[in-house]
């Protein structure tokens, strides 16, 4: 059973940092990119970062670059995100997804398995 389970989450005030973790299984995770993305209520789902699985290049939507870092510890099967200098607007459910393949994206429909989120509240 394919599965991506999200952890980290939690209310931090304006200027922390949290770290979320992605722990994945039931596929081979080295032949998968791993993109974080976020949805804040009322709002699209976004892409937020991506490592791909053959080099280990990462990607990050021009909101958080220069405070979020993506990194993966494939021996763990798991994807980290540490988010630091975080704002209210970055408040928002976050969850990782896989998507086959050795390119990254933030188009949601090229992911094929998605995790249940984890809920990121940051106040001011």
């Amino acid at each position: 059973e394919v599965q991506l389970v999200e952890s980290g989450g939690g209310l931090v005030q304006a200027g922390g940092s949290l770290r979320l973790s992605c722990a994945a299984s039931g596929f081979t995770f080295d032949d998968y990119a791993i993109g974080w993305f976020r949805q804040a209520p009322g709002k699209e789902r976004e892409g937020v970062s991506c490592i791909t699985s053959s080099d280990g290049s990462t990607y990050y939507a021009t909101s958080v670059k220069g405070r979020f870092t993506i990194s993966s510890d494939n021996a763990k099967n798991t994807v980290y995100l540490q988010m630091n200098s975080l704002k209210p607007e970055d408040t928002a459910v976050y969850y990782c997804a896989a998507t086959y393949g050795s390119s990254w994206s933030f188009a949601e429909w090229d992911y094929d398995y998605w995790g249940q989120g984890t809920q990121v509240t940051v106040s001011s």
